[in-house]
């Protein structure tokens, strides 16, 4: 293509350019071509920072507005103030392992994003070219034989959740390319690596696990087969497709130079010294992973452009830049979890506020209030606002501890759960990002009460729960609901030592107590709620012995005690273990419990260990209970894979019970 045929833009926006690709691209133009006004759109998730566009800042020719592509107003306000007549679209969720656990985010933002996107390139009627960033995984799975890499004109057979909204995307781009004549260009790329990459990548992830000493965890086996280039050479390719590239076409942007991803870990070990046997850790691979992505790059080297930087000089620039850098995204322990599921409230990581300092003075920055759709909540604890309910209870005292030891804003629900306007105005008040649900009334002293108050128990455990349950679906807020393990006890199919434990999807077979009656029956109505995480507690426990509450303080003080293994929850450990769920935006049900059962007898031998050594109590069997107690009570094991999955450093319950409960509380 000659010089003759050259695009030149006169101002552009970039979306999404504080976060990696972009950032770079952003960088390379405003130095390059100072004549070009670059416009900057950019919600600050969690993967974005305005550092990375610190080289640009001073530019005359370079400008920042903070806000959502999904405002439809603020989009179609600054194409026109601002004379756009260009759009390069990077804005999008690009994790593959968050789009399991948090695949609406990802629609949103990657579809309805752009579909606001296109439509205001339609009625403002001044676009001149809009390119669309897509991805390779749009084209799904590459055959691992396959000599000849996916042409543009290659089927889109997307595989997982985040390549098919890019696909839909896609899509759309196409349709108003057809439909109204927009002058649409399509990119889709390999993986990109290289400095400012947020470490939920496996680059960067890699990196700065071996630089603090730690495995590098490997989904599967290793043998996924990946390209990878560098950013600087990316950057290039959009430069090309920018002056060059056709109205209506598509570009590969992609290597041929394949890698494992075992050999990408074993390289990091290399340029680290460290033994690559003992630093790599095999973990479970993702829900679907694709073998392989192989694209022909033949289009855009007949533009002009070719992949300059080898692997092992961008690998070394990357980790030297992580090596000086190593404070760059703050805590990112989250994303080095080898299956993260880190997806942040829109707008709510934001660097550490340098940046933001040095550009409120300038011109550069301008920040708009923009109404963005609420997600599910940000891992920084700065942008969490948890709003709690059950200030009285047990569990709801000791979420409000635990959020100011972690430095979490929060607030307790004044309103009643079973009064709906109660609880509307709450939210409307205290603005928060997630709701937890630790009311509901088990009785006093015990569950016996509820035999002779079952209008009241009902009012609470089934009316209110779902109340706010419901309020909080229609505030799109996922509510954390402590729920119970009793409505389980031991079957033939469940047989009391076997180590076979209830799982998450059985139905409840006990219903010996009205207590566990309302709380089997709001569990399965919980069901059709896609806002609910609801976790199944099972006698806690906590290091407080003074709590009346404590199952070892209530067992402590009968004159006779059953012996039975149950599973128990240990608040101590598992209490955070909800916040990091939270911050996690996991839903459905879950056993919330410690690995294993572990009996009346075995506890009440730590206690005498550890505690009160001349301790004595009797036992009596289960016929004998049931002569002094109004209600049934259950006895069960729960199944504790699933948690155990996705908090694989949680404890055995007796391990639990002696690091959390009896070494702090033991008597010398």
């Amino acid at each position: 293509m000659d010089d003759t045929t050259t695009y030149k833009p006169k101002n552009i926006l970039i979306t999404g350019a504080a976060g990696f690709i972009a950032s770079h691209v952003a960088n390379r133009l405003i130095r390059s071509y100072p004549d070009y006004k670059i416009v900057v759109l950019d919600k600050l998730d969690y993967c974005s920072d305005l550092k990375n566009l610190d080289p640009s800042f001073s530019s005359p020719n370079f400008k920042f507005v903070k806000g959502d592509i999904a405002s439809d107003d603020l989009v179609n306000y600054l194409l026109i103030t601002e004379n756009i007549d260009t759009i390069m679209h990077f804005a999008a969720q690009t994790h593959v392992d968050n789009s399991f656990g948090n695949s609406f985010e990802f629609t949103k933002n990657n579809i309805y994003g752009t579909h606001v996107l296109l439509e205001a390139c339609k009625v403002t009627g001044q676009i001149r070219r809009f390119i669309h960033v897509s991805t390779d995984e749009v084209y799904g799975e590459t055959d691992e034989d396959a000599a000849v890499g996916n042409h543009e004109a290659s089927q889109l057979l997307p595989t997982n959740p985040y390549s098919a909204t890019k696909a839909g995307a896609e899509m759309l781009v196409m349709a108003y390319g057809r439909s109204y004549g927009l002058p649409v260009i399509t990119t889709r790329g390999n993986n990109v690596y290289g400095p400012n990459q947020f470490p939920e990548k496996m680059i960067p992830k890699f990196i700065l696990l071996a630089m603090s000493g730690k495995p590098l965890p490997i989904h599967g086996d290793g043998s996924n087969v990946r390209s990878y280039l560098y950013c600087e050479d990316v950057a290039e390719a959009f430069e090309v497709v920018l002056h060059k590239g056709e109205i209506g076409h598509v570009y590969n942007i992609g290597t041929k130079r394949e890698r494992r991803v075992i050999d990408v870990a074993r390289d990091i070990c290399k340029l680290f010294g460290k033994d690559p046997e003992s630093s790599i850790q095999f973990v479970e691979n993702r829900p679907f992973n694709d073998q392989r992505y192989f694209l022909d790059d033949q289009k855009l080297k007949k533009l002009g452009w070719q992949e300059r930087t080898t692997w092992e000089d961008g690998l070394k620039k990357t980790m030297d830049w992580y090596t000086q850098n190593p404070e760059w995204w703050g805590d990112v322990s989250g994303a080095l979890l080898p299956h993260p599921r880190m997806l942040m409230m829109p707008g709510g990581r934001l660097s550490d506020g340098s940046s933001e300092k040095k550009d409120a003075s300038s011109n550069t920055v301008q920040t708009f209030t923009v109404v963005t759709p609420k997600g599910g909540g940000s891992g920084d604890k700065a942008s969490l606002k948890f709003l709690i309910y059950g200030k009285t209870g047990w569990l709801g005292g000791l979420l409000g501890k635990l959020c100011e030891k972690q430095g979490i804003t929060y607030e307790y629900g004044k309103g009643r759960l079973e009064d709906r306007a109660s609880l509307v105005a709450d939210i409307r008040s205290i603005k928060p990002t997630h709701v937890f649900n630790a009311a509901g009334l088990t009785g006093r002293p015990n569950v016996d009460w509820c035999e002779s108050h079952k209008p009241e128990t009902i009012r609470v455990n089934v009316a209110g729960t779902l109340t706010l349950a419901d309020v909080c679906r229609e505030n799109d807020l996922l509510m954390m609901n402590f729920a119970t393990g009793c409505i389980f006890e031991y079957d033939a199919a469940h047989p009391e030592g076997s180590g076979i434990g209830f799982k998450e999807e059985d139905k409840p077979n006990f219903f010996g107590s009205f207590y566990s009656k309302t709380k089997a029956m709001v569990e399965e109505l919980l069901r059709e709620y896609d806002n609910v995480c609801t976790l199944r507690v099972r006698m806690p426990i906590s290091s407080d012995l003074n709590n009346p509450r404590n199952f070892i303080t209530k067992i402590s003080r009968y004159n006779k005690v059953v012996d039975i293994p149950n599973s128990m929850t240990i608040l101590d450990e598992l209490l955070p273990i909800s916040i990091e769920m939270a911050k996690r935006n996991l839903r459905g049900i879950w056993n919330f419990t410690n690995p294993g059962v572990v009996s009346h007898n075995e506890i009440l031998e730590m206690y005498t260990n550890y505690i009160e050594p001349g301790f004595k109590w009797s036992n009596f069997t289960l016929e004998e209970q049931a002569k002094v107690i109004v209600a049934a009570r259950s006895n069960n094991e729960m199944d504790g894979s699933k948690l155990s999955k996705e908090f694989p450093e949680m404890l055995p319950i007796k391990e639990s019970l002696i690091k959390y409960v009896f070494e702090p509380n033991k008597r010398t």
